[in-house]
């Protein structure tokens, strides 16, 4: 399989699939939930730079966060998981409302 050409932001992403950013971000913080090579950084002359998915990377953030939500809890849970700030938690899972109406 040929390697993508393309690397998007993860606000790009966002928009793309029509996630919550904090969520992607979340995801992606952990780099074992995305194949190998599919998730990249970035240097953009800040300090940390920012981090971009290949077009396989953005499947597989599809596929995973559609696996993550038939889970007991679903994203709610990941996110408790995770050990994400309640407030973050609630904007996110606000978005998730949106999703479903």
């Amino acid at each position: 399989m040929a390697r993508s050409r393309f690397i998007y932001t993860l606000k790009e992403v966002a928009v793309m699939i029509g996630e919550n950013l904090e969520l992607i971000e979340e995801v992606t913080a952990n780099s074992d939930n995305i194949a190998e090579g599919e998730l990249v950084y970035v240097r953009d002359g800040s300090e940390d730079g920012t981090k971009g998915l290949t077009e396989n990377g953005i499947d597989d953030l599809r596929d995973l966060l559609a696996d993550i939500r038939t889970w007991d809890g679903g994203i709610r849970q990941f996110l408790v998981d995770e050990q994400c700030d309640l407030e973050m938690i609630e904007r996110v899972m606000a978005d998730e409302v949106k999703r479903v109406l």
